[in-house]
């Protein structure tokens, strides 16, 4: 809800205008009071937009098909004049938040609340298909939830089925990500009928069972070629509901249900409310009922005299106005404020106003070639972030923005200057590549927002200023020290001959691994010795470097390299000559390309990383549990790399966050940065620091040693833990 501005009206045709809900190109949305006290939703068009009379018909077309709607789930209509100098609409004013808004905050729905919500949404499509219409636009944030049930707005694109489109034949109707895939081809809108509004129905049940888009994000041509050309993306959807979000979700119209089938399917939409809603969206829907008390009413913008009786002064007639706006909102607003939202005060610290709200930003690749690491952030994140908005002593709501950067630089820039575009933006998680994180931090810093990942690795120099104004952060431990914990293993052991294989393919990375291991090579103090024998990086024969390191009669071998495919290669060469003994490399290689090259001849490597296993420590075993619950994964899959810490780094920003808040920082983004550099926060795979302290090196914080078992990887510890226990 945002504040009237000068130049807009105090009243329009017998309507009172409270403030403003949104505004775009084309003219403005209105919190208004009907003069019988009703609140309403009024959408002004702008004169210039109303002279158009393409788009002039359109409007009319919008009021009439609304008019038509009268189905208990729909928005009910109040007044229209499409002829109007500016043309406007009014319908019922529903003060909860959009279903989009809810799931970004609260996270995916439970399934009973999905059930009801699927059902009052196909018997409000159904009664529209009835009248011969197609909505062609329902997506999250065209449902706004009320404490009885959600409402189906926006109707600018319904048309009559059939009928011809007043839009051009190459333009896409309806919103990428929940359109069907005939409205995605664009060609032929005379096919766009019900059965695409069922599809965008079942894009909407995975949404909210999920918290994912069916088609994934990213640029329109992605989303719109997923849409058309592949499955959608259904894991966590509960399996009860499965069945029908899929037969939804069919390419071809024909295999669709009807909305009626659908609302059949789904149970009743017309019984009880009862407590469809879960904990913690009642209060939401509370807040958003009582901002409308703390509006002032906007005075007239021309004086006209008035008759009112002796005594009763002009502000005490508005405030009657108001209790009366609020007795005529179906007694809802009333019935909220007398109770306490979700039943404890949660999160209002006992005075009853609204949160606060703040956002957090993830930037990650969830379309690219690192799309699996990203889901892996995306999900760890949002699991943290649902928690946090669900605890009743929270000082503010915080939600979330999402936008996939592809594994590509340029889009992580543009993604970058979309979420600074965000209200309450507080910090930015996520990118999964030192590229991409070199191209958003640029963005960043300019504006002095925060940006942290798990996974991306930034040169020294490549993100301007980071010296002096710290706003990047990296809680990981560098690749450059990867090798230390198969070397803390071999000194562990006593072991003191060590054969380093140099893929000259790595560049500076294998130059810096041997030049390390070196200078400290494992059990020097008792005599250490490393031998290095390098690989061409145009050559893909490892067998006389394997032979020369061999010929040193070592104890361990290490790979030093960060090609999974180049590492099978050698281990394959170590395997044909018959080494036996030890061997190990870097996170780098630790990948399913190396498993499935080497095959046989992986068995056994030690790999040094910086991500853990939540399984493996009984600190984090309970994320792993509600990591698991929340995604609908069984408890023999492993929980997504990278999600655990991505969940801790998140855990540290809301830390830093509250800080920043409870400080009254004038800068939220700044707080939060000054509260990341000075404290530390105890993860439950590690602990996260900026700055390097004397007991604590940041490069070292977080190494972790795996070992292939089996053909699998399995978890050992932190590093120096792992290697004195031994295998």
């Amino acid at each position: 809800m945002q504040p009237l501005r000068k130049a807009d009206p105090s009243a329009i045709a017998g309507y009172r205008i409270l403030g403003r809900l949104g505004a775009g190109g084309m003219g403005v949305v209105y919190l208004a009071r009907s003069g019988g006290g009703a609140l309403a939703a009024l959408k002004l068009i702008r004169a210039e937009h109303a002279a158009d009379p393409g788009f002039r018909e359109r409007f009319r077309r919008e009021a009439r098909a609304a008019e038509r709607i009268t189905g208990r789930w729909v928005v009910r209509v109040l007044g229209a004049d499409p002829e109007a100098r500016e043309p406007w609409l009014a319908t019922e004013y529903v003060p909860g938040p959009s279903l989009a808004e809810a799931v970004a905050l609260h996270g995916a729905l439970p399934e009973p609340t999905v059930r009801a919500l699927g059902a009052r949404l196909a018997s409000a499509l159904a009664d529209m298909h009835d009248a011969g219409l197609v909505h062609r636009d329902v997506k999250p944030g065209n449902v706004l939830l009320a404490v009885d049930g959600p409402r189906l707005i926006d109707f600018g694109i319904a048309r009559s089925a059939g009928a011809t489109a007043l839009t051009a034949t190459d333009a896409m109707i309806g919103t990428p990500g929940f359109l069907a895939p005939e409205q995605a081809r664009v060609a032929g809108s005379a096919e766009v009928g019900p059965a695409s509004d069922v599809f965008s129905l079942g894009c909407v049940l995975a949404y909210t069972s999920t918290g994912e888009r069916p088609f994934g994000t990213g640029g329109v041509a992605a989303v719109v070629y997923r849409t058309v050309h592949e499955e959608p993306e259904l894991d966590g959807v509960p399996a009860a509901l499965l069945p029908l979000v899929a037969a939804c979700l069919a390419k071809d119209p024909a295999d669709r249900p009807t909305a009626a089938e659908v609302h059949a399917a789904l149970g009743a939409a017309d019984g009880p409310a009862g407590d469809w809603l879960p904990p913690g969206l009642p209060a939401l829907i509370a807040q958003r009922s009582t901002r409308v008390l703390d509006l002032p009413v906007a005075e007239p913008t021309l004086l006209t005299r008035e008759e009112r009786p002796p005594g009763v002064s002009r502000r005490r007639l508005l405030m009657a106005g108001s209790a009366a706006a609020v007795a005529g909102a179906s007694g809802l607003t009333a019935w909220l404020l007398t109770r306490s939202p979700g039943g404890t005060g949660a999160g209002t610290g006992g005075t009853g106003g609204p949160l606060a709200s703040y956002t957090i930003g993830v930037l990650t690749d969830l379309s690219g070639p690192t799309k699996s690491d990203g889901r892996g952030q995306q999900r760890g994140i949002r699991l943290a972030v649902e928690e946090f908005n669900a605890r009743a002593d929270r000082p503010f709501d915080v939600r979330l923005r999402v936008v996939d950067d592809g594994g590509r630089p340029e889009r992580a820039k543009a993604g970058a200057r979309v979420l600074l575009d965000e209200p309450g933006l507080a910090g930015v998680l996520g990118p999964t590549t030192a590229p991409t994180a070199a191209a958003a931090g640029n963005e960043f810093f300019l504006r002095r927002m925060p940006l942290a990942s798990v996974v991306a690795e930034v040169p020294s120099g490549q993100i301007p200023g980071q010296d002096s104004r710290m706003t990047y952060f990296q809680p990981r431990a560098l690749h450059d020290v990867m090798t230390v914990p198969f070397g803390r293993y071999l000194t562990a052991h006593g072991l003191v001959r060590t054969a380093v294989v140099e893929d000259r393919a790595a560049g500076r990375y294998s130059w810096f691994a041997v030049k390390s291991l070196k200078e400290y090579p494992p059990s020097g103090a008792n005599g250490g010795v490393v031998t290095s024998h390098p690989v061409e990086a145009d050559s893909e024969d490892f067998g006389p470097a394997v032979r020369a390191a061999l010929a040193t009669d070592p104890q361990g071998v290490m790979f030093a390299g960060s090609s999974p495919r180049r590492a099978a290669l050698c281990a394959r060469a170590l395997r044909d000559q018959g080494y036996k003994g030890l061997c190990g490399s870097v996170e780098y290689v630790l990948e399913p390309e190396f498993l499935s090259v080497a095959g046989p001849a992986a068995e056994g490597w030690f790999f040094g990383t910086g991500y853990v296993d939540p399984d493996g420590l009984p600190k984090a075993r309970t994320f792993a549990a509600a990591y698991r619950k929340r995604w609908g994964l069984t408890s023999a899959t492993p929980v997504d790399r990278f999600a655990t810490e991505a969940y801790d780094a998140t855990n540290w920003a809301l830390q830093a966050l509250r800080d920043a808040t409870a400080n009254k920082s004038d800068s939220v983004s700044a707080g939060v940065i000054n509260s990341l550099l000075e404290k530390p926060y105890d993860g439950v795979a590690k602990t996260y620091l900026a700055r390097t302290t004397k007991d604590k090196p940041t490069a070292l914080i977080g190494l972790f040693l795996w070992q292939v078992k089996g053909g699998v990887p399995r978890f050992l510890g932190a590093y120096d833990e792992a290697a004195a226990k031994g295998t």
